[in-house]
């Protein structure tokens, strides 16, 4: 387009910024110096914070990273994953670039299935499955107990991803207990809540065999100093944390009350953006997409049908959700003329 966009509304960043002890660590940490590649101040705190071992934590470039490096060190040409049709692509894309066969099923209610991931995972024999709860694109979610009784289900050899980035906007009842002995690599990131996705880092907690299988391939100087410092600023400033989450969810329901103001639904939501129901199809859906665009408002919107009939808003300040309030109704006004044409 040429210019920035009025308001940035589609990444899933958090507009309300990381915590001033971030900043704060980030300016005062050194960076002419590399960063820990053990990470270990970091990593300590982490295992504090979850009740586990230093050896049940590994540090990362963000969950994409963590996500590289688990399927480099248990996927190769011809080995089964499955994920959902529609789910977080970039599992996809690093499943495929090792050779993996990818497996899909659908989403069933616009929440994952975790019958159907169990049930086709069994079939193929499966060495990975992809969950994220709460969910992206849809902003689903599943309660602990059906978590729980996911994992005690998995078949032999196969290990369930639970990406957990959303986990800090999501209900209590949402974040399962997981018995780290058992085969489930938890991600979690400092980009969405924590105000971090520029500076690219996030942890993944397991088993300590499997955890420690990482350093056998992972970049060991992949984080740099900045982030280390700045994620353990964040996670020590609880307080920021909790104000930012009280915004998040005051942003989701404005976003209600506007897409719904415009004739469109809102999807319950445990993350930091709402999927919106256009009510048609995908093509429509683009059309809304692109009226927003053109009027300097970004969006993203889901891939896969049925998915695809919505977009999906990122919980924003008041003045982006005020400028999304006045593109949307011009946009569905030029949706609407070019499904008629």
């Amino acid at each position: 387009m040429g210019r920035r966009f009025d308001a940035r509304l589609g990444a899933n960043e958090s507009v309300f910024g990381p915590s001033p002890r971030a900043l704060e660590a980030i300016a005062g940490c050194g960076v002419w110096m590399y960063g820990d590649p053990e990470a270990h101040d970091l990593r300590r705190a982490l295992a504090e914070r979850h009740g586990a071992g230093i050896g049940n934590v590994v540090v990362g470039e963000g969950i994409d990273g963590l996500l590289g490096t688990l399927v480099r060190l248990t996927v190769e040409p011809g080995v089964s994953v499955v994920t959902s049709a529609g789910a977080y692509p970039t599992f996809s894309y690093h499943v495929r670039g090792f050779g993996g066969v990818l497996r899909t099923v659908p989403y069933r209610g616009d929440r994952e299935d975790p019958e159907a991931l169990l049930a086709c995972a069994g079939e193929v024999g499966a060495r990975l499955i992809y969950l994220a709860n709460p969910d992206n694109p849809m902003g689903s979610w599943h309660d602990a107990a059906a978590v729980e009784a996911m994992i005690e289900r998995l078949p032999r050899g196969c290990i369930l991803v639970l990406d957990e980035a959303y986990a800090d906007t999501a209900p209590p009842g949402a974040v399962p207990r997981v018995d780290l002995a058992k085969p489930v690599v938890r991600m979690r990131t400092f980009s969405k809540a924590h105000g971090l996705a520029g500076i690219r880092i996030g942890y993944a907690i397991g088993p300590e065999t499997l955890i420690g299988a990482f350093d056998r391939v992972r970049n060991h100087f992949g984080v740099s100093r900045p982030a280390q410092a700045a994620a353990l600023a964040s996670l020590r400033d609880g307080a920021h944390l909790a104000a930012t989450v009280t915004r998040i969810a005051g942003a989701r329901e404005r976003i209600a009350t506007i897409v719904e103001r415009h004739g469109l639904r809102a999807l319950p939501s445990a993350t930091n953006f709402v999927a919106v129901d256009c009510g048609s199809d995908g093509a429509f859906a683009r059309a809304v997409l692109d009226g927003l665009a053109a009027r300097g408002v970004f969006v993203r919107m889901p891939a896969v049908p049925p998915l695809d009939r919505c977009i999906r808003v990122s919980a924003g300040n008041s003045q982006d959700l005020d400028r999304l309030d006045a593109a949307l109704g011009p946009a569905l006004v030029d949706a609407g003329s070019r499904r008629v044409d």
